[in-house]
């Protein structure tokens, strides 16, 4: 799957997925952060699957922040955020690269 936004400038690597560079994904993150408490919930979660044209938003939503958030209070943030780094690799079909 491939983002549907074209607000970020993104390369596409050889197998067809986008690239975002840590700093790219944080902020494309902080744009569904619709209650800006700098923290991704569920909901919130649910509308970036949607975004990227995922399917069983509800369930990839779910499964991602139960997957990143380590200290369960439900929500993902910014000391979890790598844990979202490998759900969007693994889900959302992006590529984070570190620079």
């Amino acid at each position: 799957m491939a983002f549907k936004t074209t607000s970020l400038n993104h390369s596409i690597s050889d197998d067809g997925r986008r690239e975002l560079t840590i700093k790219e994904f944080k902020r494309w993150l902080m744009r569904f952060d619709t209650d800006k408490d700098g923290r991704i919930s569920k909901s919130e979660l649910r509308q970036i699957v949607k975004a990227t044209g995922g399917w069983f938003s509800g369930l990839k939503g779910s499964a991602g922040i139960k997957s990143a958030d380590k200290n369960g209070n439900g929500y993902v943030d910014e000391c979890e955020i790598e844990n979202l780094i490998q759900f969007a690799q693994k889900e959302l079909g992006v590529r984070i690269i570190p620079y």
